[in-house]
């Protein structure tokens, strides 16, 4: 790997730390070489033109209404279900998103349900407010929810007591299996939500990453009068440190978010950047950055799929439609998480299943999840994905010799 390629600031300027000799699948970071740096340079210019002092002074609340109304229309494109701006509130990233929807929407000591596997970073955020999280039952494929099951649990729980305030699902190429929500999983979760109260906070993330066709239908495309709140962000699509991202919903879930005091006192966040990212669409600019994203996470996802078919035969997976991740099943249990180790003596590195464990296992998951490992093709050359395969094939190997 090309340290300076990957990591030329060191720790004090990036959060990526490049280890000398290791491939690292562990990180889902976009390519630095796919960032586009020229092209937001000249969009930059052409938004101080345009926009002169208003691009530089504090932004409204919610963001600014141009990027609304584009992204309102870009997500009618994407999604087949145009947003109208005022259900849309611009934010300082995903995990920004989620944190003010929890701040809204909930209150400390609540239950959160949530898939397992789940996004481990989102886990963060929810215990930062003293949120607990609930593991919805899986269905038998191991990989969706059984929404009966989990209703049945839910319901018991709030007869004890509780409040579940919240859904957290990544619906789309989730991180990490790379699977979608079910279209009747969903339909159920809306149901649920409704008798339950609870907000559904839908990860759409990496809805603009489909490898194999469209990207599925979100949950809350599929329910529109349902209490559902997507968040996304432009980090996978555009660039991360750009901190654009977004809450999309009825006005009576995004309203007191936009309402609060923290946009109200900065002036929005992300402002001139989102105004920025307005002139990058124009003439096409998004679509073709996209196009190009696209050919090239593809091209990344089937280049470690056909190293692993060579080299690890043994490693059980289903190709994603979209997203970055691969989601590995390993022979025997407990090889995802006591392998980690043997595997970066080889030279190559992953997140063991259990990072993904949303902390709660009375739906018995942990297991599963100890033979699981995620794999990430987003960073990595066609080069070196191969190469990482190669090194996963040797420690992986039947005979158990390095």
């Amino acid at each position: 790997m090309d340290a300076d390629r990957h990591d030329p600031g060191g720790r004090e300027v990036i959060q990526y730390r490049h280890r000398s000799g290791i491939l690292d699948l562990g990180w889902g970071h976009p390519d630095p070489d796919l960032l586009p740096a020229d092209e937001w340079s000249r969009a930059w210019s052409r938004a101080v033109r345009r926009w002169g002092h208003q691009l530089l002074t504090y932004g409204h609340g919610p963001g600014p209404i141009p990027f609304r109304r584009w992204l309102g229309e870009r997500l009618g494109e994407t999604d087949a279900h145009p947003v109208d701006p005022d259900e849309i509130v611009v934010t300082a990233g995903a995990s920004h998103a989620l944190d003010l929807l929890a701040t809204a929407h909930t209150r400390r000591g609540d239950l959160v349900l949530v898939q397992s596997p789940t996004y481990h970073l989102a886990m963060r955020i929810l215990a930062d407010h003293g949120l607990v999280p609930m593991a919805m039952t899986p269905d038998r494929g191991g990989l969706g929810i059984d929404v009966a099951a989990t209703a049945d649990r839910a319901h018991d729980a709030c007869a004890r007591g509780r409040r579940i305030s919240m859904i957290y699902v990544v619906g789309t190429f989730a991180n990490p299996t790379g699977r979608s929500l079910a279209a009747d999983q969903g339909a159920a979760l809306a149901n649920l939500a409704e008798e339950l109260g609870a907000v559904i906070v839908e990860d759409d993330t990496y809805r603009e990453l489909a490898l194999a066709g469209d990207a599925p239908r979100s949950l809350q495309s599929a329910h529109p009068s349902s209490g559902v709140a997507r968040i996304g962000s432009l980090s996978k699509v555009l660039a991360p440190a750009l901190r654009i991202g977004w809450i999309t919903g009825p006005v009576e879930i995004v309203g007191p978010v936009s309402g609060g005091g923290l946009l109200d006192s900065g002036g929005g966040v992300s402002h001139a950047n989102a105004l920025t990212a307005v002139e990058f669409a124009s003439g096409g600019g998004f679509d073709s950055h996209v196009a190009t994203l696209r050919e090239a996470y593809r091209g990344r996802r089937d280049a470690l799929v056909a190293g692993l078919h060579r080299h690890c035969p043994d490693l059980d997976f289903e190709i994603p439609d979209g997203g970055w991740f691969l989601w590995v099943e390993t022979p025997k249990v407990g090889q995802g998480t006591d392998w980690s180790t043997r595997a970066e003596r080889q030279g190559v590195a992953f997140l063991p299943g259990t990072t993904f464990a949303p902390g709660d296992d009375s739906v018995g998951t942990r297991a599963t999840l100890e033979q699981r490992i995620r794999l990430s093709f987003s960073l990595l050359s066609t080069a070196e994905l191969q190469e990482a395969a190669l090194r996963l094939g040797r420690a992986f190997s039947v005979d158990g010799r390095d």
